[in-house]
Formats: C-alpha cells, sequence, structure tokens
C-alpha cells in the first residue's frame, strides 16, 4: 500500500495529508490543522471554566438564608397570633422551608464541585474533545437555569375550629402565563393617515419608557414622535423638516431606541442609509452606509442593527462605530440556519442572545453569543395560517420568562412562542384584518411597559394600540 493511500483530506485547509482523526467531532485535519484545533479546543475550554467561575460567584452571593425568607416572617406572624394552640405546627413548617432551602442549596454545590472536578481532571489529563465541552456547557446551563429560577412557595390556609392550619405550597403548581384583554385601548393615533400631531401615517418600531411614553417611528411622516402618558397627540421629536437627508431630516426611519442612561434618540434612518442620534436637538450619524431596518441595545449598551440587504446583524461598541461585529447571519441571503432573508426587527436578551424576525423565511431566529448559526425559535415551516407557522413576521420581543412574541404581519395577530415546542398560541388579534379593538392590519413594532401591558404597531390602522394585562 502506497503512502498515498492513507491520506485524506484536511477539513481545514482541503489538502490530502495523513490524518489525524478529533474524535470529538469526527472530522480529519492535517497535522498543523489538528494542532491549532486543539489550541481551540484548549481556550474554549478555558472559557467554560470563567463561565464556572462567574457562576460560582453569583451562587455564593445567593446563598440562601432561610432566616430571611417572607414564609419564615409569616409562619412566625401565624404562630403569635395562634399563641400556644399553633407553636408546634410553626415550628414544623419552618422546618419544611428551612430544610428545602439548604436541599437545594446542597444540591447545587454537590453539582458544581462534580462537574469543576471532572473539568479539572479533563484539563489536567488532556483528555477532552467537543462532546465534553458540550457537556460542560449544557450543565452550566441546567444550573443557570436553575439559580435564576428557585422554587417559590407560599402559605395555604386549611380552615379549623378555632385556628387555620398552614403548609407550603409550591409556586411550580400555580405557573401561568400571561394574558391580555382581548380588546384594545388606542393609545396613539386612531385618526386616519396624516401628519397632524394626533395623527400618524404608517408607524413601524416603537419603544415604551419607564413612564410609558411612546416613542413611534412614524415612517411615512418621515419623522419620530413622542405620547406622552395618556397624551391625546403627539410631540415631534426627531425629523421636523420634512423628507430629507440633512442632519436634521429623515428619510423612512423604521425603528426607534431611548438610550435611557444619556436620554438620546437612536434612531434607524432606512433610506437615507444610516443610523443617527438625537440628544437635545442636536444630531450625530453613529454609523454609515447601513441597510438598517431594527435596532437593539444590551444591558452593557453595546449597539446592535440588522441589515436587510446584507443580510446579518451586527454589534457595536458605544462610542465606536467602524465595523462592528457580525452576531447574527453574514452568509448571504438563504434559508440555512447559518443564513437570513431581508432580517427586519430584533430583540437582545439578557446572555445577549440575538433573536432575528427573518421576515422572507417566515421564522424567527435565536443566534447565542458567538455562535456560527442560528436556532428557529418559532415558524420555520413556510408561510401560512397554522400555528406552527409565521407569515412575514416583523415585530419580535421576549418576555422575563424567555417566551417569544412576534408580530405575524401577513397573519394579523401576535403570537407567543415557548422556544423548543412546535407551535405558537395567539395572544391578541388573529380576527381577521379590520380596525375594531380586537383586530389588527399588518402589525409591526412590539413592546412591554413596566407592568406586563403589551402595546402594537397597528401599521396600516395608522395607530398604537395598547392590549391590558389581565391580572
Amino acid at each position: 500500500m502506497t503512502m498515498e493511500n492513507n491520506k485524506k483530506q484536511c477539513f481545514i485547509c482541503n489538502q490530502d495529508r495523513i490524518p489525524y482523526l478529533c474524535v470529538g467531532c469526527s472530522k480529519n485535519f492535517c497535522i498543523k490543522d489538528f494542532v491549532n484545533h486543539r489550541i481551540i479546543l484548549n481556550q474554549e475550554l478555558h472559557h467554560i471554566i470563567d463561565d464556572y467561575k462567574q457562576f460560582k460567584e453569583r451562587f455564593n452571593e445567593e446563598r440562601p438564608n432561610p432566616h430571611d425568607i417572607s414564609l419564615i416572617n409569616q409562619i412566625e406572624q401565624w404562630k403569635i397570633d395562634s399563641i400556644e394552640k399553633i407553636t408546634q405546627k410553626a415550628k414544623e413548617c419552618t422546618e419544611i422551608v428551612t430544610k428545602s432551602s439548604q436541599t437545594s442549596y446542597d444540591n447545587m454545590v454537590k453539582k458544581y464541585d462534580d462537574l469543576n472536578e471532572q473539568i479539572k481532571q479533563s484539563q489536567n489529563e488532556d483528555e477532552f474533545n467537543e462532546i465534553n465541552l458540550n457537556y460542560f456547557r449544557n450543565e452550566l446551563k441546567k444550573m443557570t437555569e436553575e439559580l435564576n429560577n428557585p422554587p417559590d412557595a407560599s402559605i395555604q390556609q386549611d380552615s379549623q375550629p378555632f385556628i387555620s392550619g398552614i403548609s407550603i405550597v409550591s409556586l411550580e403548581k400555580r405557573l401561568k402565563f400571561n394574558e391580555w384583554k382581548e380588546n384594545a385601548i388606542t393609545v396613539a393615533g386612531g385618526n386616519r393617515e396624516g401628519p397632524a400631531l394626533n395623527q400618524l401615517k404608517y408607524p413601524m418600531g416603537i419603544f415604551i419608557d419607564k413612564n410609558k411614553n411612546i416613542f413611534i417611528a412614524d415612517n411615512f411622516n418621515d419623522r419620530i414622535v413622542e405620547w406622552k402618558y395618556d397624551a391625546k397627540e403627539g410631540q415631534i421629536i426627531a425629523g421636523t423638516n420634512k423628507q430629507g437627508n440633512r442632519l436634521n431630516q429623515l428619510n423612512f426611519p423604521t425603528d426607534v431606541i431611548v438610550d435611557q442612561q444619556n436620554h438620546s434618540i437612536i434612531i434607524a434612518d432606512q433610506r437615507n442609509r444610516r443610523v443617527i442620534q438625537w440628544l437635545d436637538q442636536k444630531q450625530q450619524v453613529l454609523i454609515h452606509n447601513v441597510d438598517c431596518f431594527g435596532l437593539a441595545m444590551d444591558k452593557h449598551g453595546f449597539l446592535y442593527v440588522s441589515d436587510y440587504k446584507k443580510n446579518e446583524v451586527r454589534r457595536w461598541k458605544m462610542g465606536e462605530y467602524i465595523e462592528g461585529v457580525v452576531v447574527a447571519g453574514r452568509n448571504g441571503n438563504g434559508n440555512q440556519l447559518n443564513q437570513l432573508n431581508y432580517p427586519t426587527f430584533i430583540f437582545v436578551d439578557e446572555d445577549q442572545s440575538v433573536y432575528v424576525s427573518d421576515t422572507n423565511n417566515h421564522r424567527v431566529m435565536k443566534w447565542r453569543q458567538g455562535a456560527t448559526e442560528g436556532r428557529i425559535v418559532a415558524g420555520g415551516n413556510g408561510k401560512g395560517i397554522n400555528l406552527n407557522q409565521l407569515s412575514s413576521p416583523y415585530g419580535v420581543i421576549v418576555d422575563d420568562l424567555g417566551q417569544i412574541y412576534v408580530a405575524a404581519t401577513g397573519n394579523d395577530r401576535i403570537t407567543r412562542w415557548c422556544e423548543g415546542k412546535e407551535a405558537g398560541e395567539i395572544v391578541v388579534g388573529g380576527n381577521g384584518q379590520g380596525s375594531q379593538s380586537n383586530q389588527l392590519t399588518f402589525p409591526m413594532g412590539l413592546s412591554f411597559d413596566h407592568e406586563g401591558n403589551l402595546y402594537v404597531g397597528d401599521y396600516h390602522n395608522n395607530r398604537i394600540q395598547k392590549f391590558e394585562i389581565i391580572l
């Protein structure tokens, strides 16, 4: 057998070389690229170790102290009110809460110590591959979710002749998702299309601040308007000089966000191909030559912009607007998991994962930080009206429970999707096109206020609808 017969194509350089097989990814490498591959794996392991250290620091900060739990206070108050007759019962319930809390903590410590030991052993023995790294990542994700969502409890009273007995009832038994009233309240516009201060013309992106003031990308009026809470008309805060490309003009703005740290307004000025900032009526172009559509800002102050022509989302550090970093897309127009087709509105969660309305693919994609491809979290089953489908999705937001809300523009409804589920559910709209209070026509922007009320930019009805949460 000749030496040539022993050669295989290297996964990296595509040259025929003596192969070195990586068991973790099942790919062949030449010796040079195999060494580099191991270096990359080693770097990933160090990143995971750093994440574990950060988790441990946070975990130690949140170590449970049963004496501070409100349930203990309720139990003690119940004991005082019932005096001697219920002292023993109070003691029993206190022990349940204390033991449960300590048990949860002990279990978490054991999980952490076991996995930490496995990581150290893998690092010391240099015996690890992609399979090990994926396992470590998934276990850390599970522990983080467990830490973020600790089991809750409440008091359940039992009627007795002269005292009420108590027991501990887990919150998990009564957890339910939010619901909203079927009929909305018009909180901006709704007076047909037009340029007057009580009118809108095809509103798109919306932003709700902590005072429930509504900032609207008033698309065809080439302006940004702010409607104060309960106001009868808005006020123009950007684009007061008709359509144009001067600094004090806008041309077809699609989205707006408020940087609440410096009270500036950041606008996707689409047809001027720029992202512009307005601060105290002074304008500054942040990003030039970008076919922008959606905007988002994470908790660290990074700015995210979707480019519907390059089919990508980029992230910029505030104050540094040179090239930015591609965080979603970058592989041309298409429907593969590493591609996008006309990305519009975006949302960034606490973990800096980017949710993208992949409009022409009729799906919503989630790209984790540093990922090379996304994951379908809504739609992805072709354009349609079924609950497992979307039709031209635009607005997208995610609540504190990780539930994804999508403005299915072609379906005239807002749907909620749980990540990993095959279908969504209608939360508002879905009653056909129309201008009634329970109808939407091409909904676009979405936002929540701090109370959980849902706001929808009702594009073709030239209004902003507020669906009040049912408490």
